[in-house]
């Protein structure tokens, strides 16, 4: 029996304080439930080791999360998201139709998503645990995608070899972040094996403007 079939939303709010957060997708609302104190993922004595950075909605996340929305459904088109964190990107293309598959290898992050993906009406989303670093093989995809993948150096070597291994030879990697040098340094690498599209969205508020990017990669020839 595997994690998903153990899971229930009452073995969930017993062994988590939560709050939901709304969030609009392409017109449609998504509630959200996120950690309502981060302290309890932290540990104290070394509180920059494994950070619970999937703990929020990044503004990445949102901004992936919309253009999935918008894209046309094919039904035969089979989409796979790493480091899924709470699970917005993936419940967000689920509703609007299409074929994803999330993954995630935190085992609290796991939780939030399976919670998101039942309160959202997606029962059926298929959810993974799944180390990218480390990866058994989950197979092959038309689209693999993720936000805010970028953050560490030595995450890039791996999340190559994972994107050419898991990739079909016509798919594409569509990732999402805001640009950092450390996301620099990975999309130089990634031009080695990639064909590589840019598209910048701007998101605004009152006091601030925030970039996001958005790369679509394909491999080479």
């Amino acid at each position: 029996m595997d994690d998903d079939q153990l899971f229930s939303l009452e073995s969930f709010y017993k062994e988590y304080q939560s709050e939901i957060t709304e969030v609009v997708v392409n017109g449609r609302k998504f509630n959200i439930l996120l950690p309502k104190l981060l302290a309890e993922f932290i540990n104290p004595h070394d509180i920059l080791h494994e950070f619970p950075l999937w703990a929020k909605i990044w503004h990445a996340a949102w901004v992936l999360a919309d253009y999935l929305a918008g894209m046309p459904v094919e039904s035969t088109k089979q989409f796979l998201e790493i480091g899924a964190g709470v699970g917005l990107v993936s419940i967000a293309a689920a509703s609007f139709g299409h074929r994803i598959t999330m993954s995630e290898h935190n085992y609290d992050a796991l939780q939030f998503a399976r919670a998101n993906a039942l309160i959202n009406e997606c029962p059926q989303l298929p959810i993974v645990d799944l180390d990218w670093n480390r990866p058994q093989s989950p197979g092959r995809y038309d689209y693999i995608v993720a936000s805010e993948v970028t953050y560490k150096k030595e995450f890039c070597q791996p999340l190559v070899k994972f994107l050419k291994a898991c990739l079909k030879p016509d798919g594409e990697v569509i990732l999402a972040a805001e640009m950092r040098k450390s996301s620099m340094d990975f999309y130089n690498i990634f031009e080695t094996g990639f064909d590589i599209r840019v598209q910048k969205k701007v998101l605004r508020s009152d006091n601030e403007k925030i970039k996001i990017y958005l790369f679509r990669m394909t491999l080479k020839r």
